[in-house]
Parts: C-alpha cells; structure tokens; sequence
C-alpha cells in the first residue's frame, strides 16, 4: 500500500514539471500562482493535503450573462411642490337638467306692508239705466239717472244706446248730449251726437244710435246724470226729434281710474 501511494506521487510531480515548462515557453511574464485544486487522495488517512501552483495565460472573456429578475418594488418617492395653475380650458357643452332638489323650507312670515294706493277696476262701480218710451222732445231733458261716484280722483264712462231720428225738415239739426248735474263736460269735452238732413222733409228714418265717452273732474258722491236734445251750434232750425221707437233706451254709467297723460 506504501508502494502505491508512492508511485501515484511521483507521476503527479512528473505531470506538473511538464506543465510549467509548457506554460513557461509560451509566457515570458513573470508566473501567476494559483492554487489549483487539492488533491482528494491526500487528505486520506489523515495526511496532510499538497497544493499545487502552475502558471498560464487568461481565456477570453465569456458571452454576457441574461437579464437577472426585477428587483422588487422600491418605495414611494416625497411629493413634489405645486406647479403654477394652468390657462382656464374651453367652456364645455352645456350638461343634462339634474335632479330636482327637494322643496326648501316655509319661510318666516313678513313684516306688513305699507297701505297701497287705492285702484279701480271696471267691473267695481258701475250702474245702467233703462226704459222703453217714445219721447216726442225737440229741445230739452229726456231722462236722468242718478249715480254714486266713490272717488274723487277718477272719471266717469257713460254711453246712450237707442233709437234717434229727425223728420220733416230741410236744413235741419239736432244734437243729443250728456249733462252731469246739470252742466255739460268740460274735461275732455262734451260728449254728444248730431244729425242733420239738407232733404228731410219726407224722409221718416228711425235708427239705433250710439253715444259714448269719458268725463273728468267730476266730484266724489251723488252725481245726476241727464240726457238731453237741443238745437246744434251750426244749425240753428230745430228738426222734429224723436227719442225711442218699439226699443230700449239705455244709460250706462261706470266709474274708471283716470286715462294716463
């Protein structure tokens, strides 16, 4: 067994002078030493293992390596500071009706208001007066009707609506007219109707007329409301006048806030 072990010995000095002279001659360098390996059959029995040393030159380097795996996930960075504020972008399209809210809350009740100014309405003070009668009166009062005015700042609207003629004359007038206690109106003017005929002396023409209009600054309470026939300012003959014929007459009185200015 001591025999064996060596015989094995000397080969392996044998095999390692061989290489250093063959690495040697290629390499005029000063050697590298490096320990090479160990000898596994050394360290048998306890034996101390022997390192060997040999000089050579470097292999050339090697193809990379591949890609190793991501790495995990590092931490968040700190938050940056503010940029400046961009420029305002374009109005957009205008965008669906939402939903209606639910109704808010009863508001408290208000203080009271002031007393108003007091207004008319038409329908609030008005009267008409009505009778069938042929009244043969060439020149004077026909009928009166008697109304309250509540106000002293408004105006009165009447109208007559009813039968007038003229007859048997030629170059003759008459003029139907409105009198409030007595006095014809004033403001705006007279409120009145004539006819004339230049040929009537056979002429017996019955028709419904209608005469209408507005008075002012007429006092507030009872004011007597006539109807009157007389001679017309231009024409001073007097025609045979009727008043009514198989009709109504009719006075309709009606107190009115005044018209604007």
């Amino acid at each position: 067994m001591m025999r064996s072990q060596v015989k094995v010995t000397t080969m392996l000095l044998v095999l390692i002078f061989s290489l250093t002279g063959l690495c040697s001659a290629k390499d005029k360098k000063p050697p590298d030493t490096k320990p090479v390996q160990s000898c596994p059959s050394c360290n048998n029995g306890g034996q101390t293992g022997m390192w060997t040393y040999m000089t050579c030159i470097p292999g050339a380097p090697g193809a990379p390596g591949r890609d190793g795996a991501k790495g995990d996930l590092g931490s968040s960075g700190k938050t940056g500071t503010q940029g400046p504020r961009g420029a305002d972008g374009k109005k957009g399209a205008k965008g669906e009706p939402g939903i209606q809210g639910s109704a808010g809350r009863k508001g408290e009740r208000g203080d009271k208001g002031d007393n108003g100014t007091p207004r008319l309405a038409s329908h609030m003070n008005w009267k008409e007066c009505a009778w069938k009668k042929a009244d043969g009166t060439d020149s004077g009062l026909i009928y009166n009707c008697d109304f309250v005015k509540k106000y002293p700042d408004t105006s009165l609207h009447v109208y007559y609506a009813g039968n007038l003629r003229i007859h048997g004359c030629d170059d003759c007038c008459n003029r139907w007219y409105f009198t409030f206690n007595g006095a014809e109106c004033s403001s705006p003017g007279t409120i009145d109707g004539a006819f004339y005929m230049a040929r009537g002396r056979n002429h017996n023409l019955h028709r419904h007329r209608h005469i209408e209009g507005h008075c002012n600054n007429i006092q507030k309470g009872k004011v007597r409301v006539g109807f009157s026939v007389g001679k017309c300012v231009a024409v001073q003959k007097l025609a045979d006048a009727w008043t009514g014929w198989h009709s109504m007459n009719r006075i309709f009185i009606e107190e009115v806030p005044k018209a604007q200015q």
